[in-house]
């Protein structure tokens, strides 16, 4: 995200809270309930640059929410109970479901005692090549390189050859970090991205299984989480690889079998899907198919809505409401849960999909 794009938005927020819209349409556009969507949760110092920011917010933040949103109404469900509701009529309260995408470490050490306090449910999806180190958390790895790079350089290897980027500025490492994150997403192929973000390390003099080891949890810590009664664990396909770049025949392996190693490595069988990446470059009408077809109660998108009874009919092709380390304001995700935000963010569209 561009800053512009992040100061229009923050604009266009003040302006609705200013309005007082957000609540007076709430009534008419809040639907049955949210999905929120966060992935890391840690009071740790961040990057310098902070290009993954986004998915970082802090415990504080998280307390915060879960209490603000419980005093306007919000009831947290399991994502079972989520998906029981969505269409019923049953209960006029408005459901929240909280969701964890990744499996990082401080979702165990830093997130789960705000969770044990507000007594909150939560998904956490997790996809197994990440933790055993199949696959790289790339996106946090070409951050710390273009940071850490020790002569201001790094090489990134593409299908046009070895391309060097320039890191010695602060402006200089925003422009390489975005277009090294475009190449790996759109040039190298999702089966070469780890050996080809590797190799981008070394050039910058770090190794890749650093980030592995201190940012995600190994599958002690998943048993130990997935134990506790507050927490479901979900698939994240096998590999973290954007479903919609792959043949039809892979994307389905991505998606069923990580159903298997998860039943294999834990003992239960997931019955609910996060698509990685989840934008609209990353899942379509297919995956929603595939997703339906492997078995799956529910899978959820990374697009911005809230959920409407409607949505009953899309129960593989869910959207949510980002948890987003660059707006940790309470008056934000308080217009974001209004609903006020969906037809804006979605071309004028209430229930949103694929």
């Amino acid at each position: 995200m561009s800053d512009n794009t992040e100061k229009l938005r923050k604009l266009v927020f003040r302006g609705l809270i200013a309005s007082r819209l957000p609540r007076l349409l709430e009534p008419l556009l809040g639907g049955e309930g949210a999905i929120l969507a966060a992935h890391r949760v840690t009071g740790s110092k961040g990057t310098r640059n902070g290009f993954n920011s986004h998915l970082v917010i802090h415990p504080v933040f998280l307390d915060e929410l879960i209490a603000e949103m419980k005093a306007h109404g919000f009831v947290f469900v399991s994502m079972d109970e989520a998906i029981d509701r969505i269409g019923s009529g049953f209960s006029k309260e408005r459901f929240a479901a909280l969701t964890l995408d990744d499996a990082f470490r401080d979702n165990l050490i830093e997130a789960l005692p705000v969770l044990e306090k507000h007594e909150t449910p939560f998904t956490v999806y997790v996809a197994p090549g990440l933790t055993d180190g199949h696959v790289e958390p790339w996106w946090e790895i070409v951050e710390a390189a273009i940071e850490h790079s020790s002569d201001g350089r790094v090489r990134l290897a593409t299908p046009r050859g070895s391309v060097v980027f320039d890191c010695t500025t602060d402006a200089a490492q925003s422009a390489s970090f975005a277009e090294i994150c475009r190449i790996l997403s759109e040039e190298i192929a999702e089966e070469e991205q780890t050996d080809v973000v590797c190799d981008l390390a070394r050039s910058a003099g770090i190794e890749c299984e650093q980030f592995r080891n201190l940012y995600l949890m190994n599958w002690g810590e998943i048993a130990t989480i997935a134990a506790h009664p507050l927490c479901s664990i979900g698939a994240h396909t096998v590999n973290h690889y954007n479903l919609k770049r792959l043949t039809e025949d892979k994307a389905f392996w991505e998606i069923a079998e990580a159903v298997n190693i998860l039943n294999e490595r834990l003992g239960t069988r997931p019955c609910h899907l996060a698509y990685p990446y989840g934008f609209e470059k990353a899942v379509g009408a297919r995956e929603a198919r595939l997703a339906h077809d492997a078995g799956f109660k529910s899978a959820v998108t990374m697009k911005h809505g809230i959920i409407h009874k409607g949505h009953a009919r899309h129960l593989h092709s869910l959207p949510r409401i980002s948890v987003n380390g660059r707006y940790q304001k309470l008056e934000y995700l308080s217009t974001m849960l209004s609903g006020v935000t969906t037809p804006m963010a979605n071309r004028g569209r209430m229930v949103v999909t694929v």
